[in-house]
């Protein structure tokens, strides 16, 4: 296990459970699993645990998994009966869900556990392809209903320390998620939103970009890639974690789902450095 700083992520997670059905995806997703696939290899050593923030977990207020031995969500509909079936049995973690709760708690935040929540795919999709053994524990955090982008930097923030204590951050959602818009008609919004992204979280310094990403419906094409920010907010944790940490553009890919484009980043160096 590392004992230096891990760095944070916000990964693009894709599509429905696809790891699941690749023979039949035609390379669409052979990209992104490379991406995913090189997180490990980014460390150098296996993390303590992995702490997921997923999109596809929303509470009134801040809520940690947990569970000794998660159960599965299959939050998805029309996919083939065998993607119901998968199992992903990474353990949890319920100490580090403790002292996640803590955390937040010492923010000024309410925050409770929820034992019985399982991983959703914005957690197993992912951890499936980067950890295929499923043997590093797991925590789950869900987003706050209101979606204030500040409060979930803040909290970002206070869970900080936890990267010294070799648990990697990843924020799991999408760079641009609008069901309604995909194909050609998402080619110029989501690349005007990406190219925001980019000179957000690259070319700015730290500050400024914390503010930019609270102020994040100014950018171009903001509510046509983000009707609804859900699949955004884990970009705000991991970059409230990530501190003064530099970004790193890890996955790019124009044409994405026959139009769309999308991207990963990585805060922090390779090797936890």
């Amino acid at each position: 296990m590392t004992t230096e700083r891990l760095p944070t992520y916000f990964i693009s997670h894709g599509g429905g459970p696809w790891p699941y059905m690749m023979a039949q995806s035609n390379g669409m997703y052979d990209r992104l699993a490379q991406s995913l696939r090189d997180m490990p290899r980014q460390l150098g050593e296996r993390p303590k645990a992995v702490l997921v923030i997923s999109a596809h977990w929303e509470e009134r207020e801040f809520t940690v998994m947990a569970a000794e031995r998660p159960p599965m969500v299959y939050d998805y509909f029309g996919f083939p009966e065998h993607t119901y079936h998968v199992q992903y049995p990474a353990p949890g973690l319920p100490t580090l869900a403790e002292q996640m709760q803590q955390l937040i708690q010492g923010a000024g935040f309410a925050a409770r556990l929820d034992a019985q929540r399982g991983f959703d795919r914005g957690s197993f999709v992912p951890l499936v392809v980067m950890y295929p053994q499923a043997d590093v524990p797991v925590v789950q955090l869900s987003l706050r209903a209101g979606y204030d982008p500040a409060e979930h930097l803040a909290v970002g923030r206070a869970l900080a320390p936890l990267r010294e204590q070799g648990v990697l951050i990843v924020g799991s959602g999408l760079s641009y998620h609008n069901l309604r818009r995909m194909g050609p008609a998402a080619a110029a919004p989501s690349r005007q939103f990406d190219d925001w992204l980019q000179q957000t979280l690259i070319t700015t310094d730290s500050q400024q970009r914390a503010q930019r990403l609270i102020d994040w419906q100014d950018a171009p094409a903001a509510r046509v890639a983000h009707p609804q920010e859900d699949h955004l907010l884990p970009l705000m944790v991991a970059v409230g974690a990530a501190g003064h940490d530099e970004a790193v553009c890890v996955y790019h890919e124009e044409g994405f789902f026959g139009g769309v484009t999308v991207s990963s980043f990585r805060f922090g160096q390779e090797g936890g450095v």
